[in-house]
């Protein structure tokens, strides 16, 4: 039996399963969640084309980005902006 490694990207089609994966990840609080869900969408976004439009480091976005990362709040709001999105309070 072979054993695959699980790959976020693999279950994240639509634009409406990115929304909720987000959405999933800041409802816990958790910031390394938080951290690894922004990862894997800029990921699936193209991280290159992400850290360009957003002003940001490529390399530093990626080690950021991580469960080990913890993203400046600025790097965050930028992030969100530019998968298209906004944060609100409900």
């Amino acid at each position: 039996m072979k054993i695959s490694k699980y790959n976020t990207s693999d279950y994240l089609k639509t634009e409406k399963d990115i929304k909720e994966y987000l959405n999933a990840s800041f409802v816990t609080g958790d910031s390394k969640l938080i951290a690894k869900a922004l990862g894997d969408v800029a990921k699936i976004k193209g991280m290159s084309k992400i850290a360009e439009a957003s002003e940001l480091d490529r390399s530093s976005l990626y080690s950021s980005l991580t469960k080990q990362g913890d993203p400046k709040l600025s790097t965050v709001t930028k992030l969100i902006k530019n998968f298209g999105y906004s944060v609100s309070i409900s």
